[in-house]
């Protein structure tokens, strides 16, 4: 994952703020308890996210401890003591980060190329582990990076068309959230829109890079000389059509707890995420 579903620090009070760095941690902890320390490597609020979105739904208790955090022994953090909130998000982490590997393999040459390589049986365990105890999600991540990669050979030009397995595996992922039928849909029409929203952000900040090393990017053709007017244009409306529609989808869930920290990752953190990556880029 990229990062780019993050709450808006600013706004947020200092005990929600507490609470978004112990989920942090949390599943910093869980990643290397149950993947190996390297696995700790992977974490990106992306999945912080999804785990707050699985916490939520859940009447189960989050009671939080202090320990000493594994890479600033001089450092305490606050962790969840009821981490199976996190199980899942985590277990997502590892089997994204094993087909990203696999994916850079692919599209890598040279030196990067020998260095995926490397990490790919350091993960492979890992991965495996993770696929057995989430299998959906595992067939989900599989079809999307086949379904991504065909649509790359084929250098399609949709831009529904290339966001659409993103979209789709988003939607998967967080419709495990909740075993309730009604909250399963709406949490695939948010999944859908957060996906889209990551597919056309990536493809918008990575478009010069992907111009000047003649890489697949679903707008590079479409992209006239000033690619700064092209992007505000044509992918900050759609950018805003996805973090309207999850918002939509948002208001409709049963959520339980942490709504105030979720609520100011769907109506502020998205819009500042995506400003300030295509500002910076």
């Amino acid at each position: 994952m990229f990062g780019y579903v993050r709450a808006y620090k600013p706004e947020l009070k200092i005990k929600e703020y507490e609470i978004y760095k112990a989920v942090y941690c949390s599943l910093c902890k869980k990643l290397g308890k149950s993947y190996g320390i390297l696995s700790r490597f992977t974490l990106s609020y992306d999945f912080t996210f999804l785990a707050l979105l699985n916490m939520s739904l859940s009447d189960e208790c989050d009671c939080y401890e202090q320990k000493r955090c594994a890479f600033n022994p001089l450092k305490k953090c606050n962790y969840c003591k009821n981490d199976s909130g996190i199980d899942m998000p985590a277990a997502a982490a590892m089997i994204m980060l094993y087909y990203k590997i696999l994916d850079n393999i692919a599209d890598e040459r040279g030196i990067k190329k020998i260095g995926y390589w490397c990490l790919k049986p350091i993960f492979s365990s890992a991965h495996k582990k993770a696929a057995i105890k989430y299998p959906l999600i595992e067939s989900a991540v599989s079809e999307y990076i086949k379904a991504q990669n065909e649509l790359e050979k084929a250098d399609c030009s949709s831009i529904d068309e290339a966001a659409d397995p993103t979209a789709k595996v988003m939607e998967k992922i967080l419709s495990l959230c909740s075993e309730d039928e009604n909250q399963k849909r709406v949490l695939s029409r948010m999944g859908y829109c957060l996906g889209r929203y990551i597919y056309l952000l990536d493809a918008a900040v990575d478009l010069p890079q992907d111009i000047k090393s003649k890489s697949y990017n679903v707008f590079k053709n479409k992209a006239t000389d000033d690619i700064n007017e092209y992007v505000k244009i044509t992918v900050t409306p759609q950018l805003y059509f996805c973090v309207n529609e999850a918002a939509r989808a948002f208001e409709l869930l049963d959520i339980k707890k942490h709504k105030s920290i979720l609520g100011n990752i769907i109506y502020l953190g998205l819009e500042e995420t995506f400003k300030k990556e295509l500002n910076s880029k």
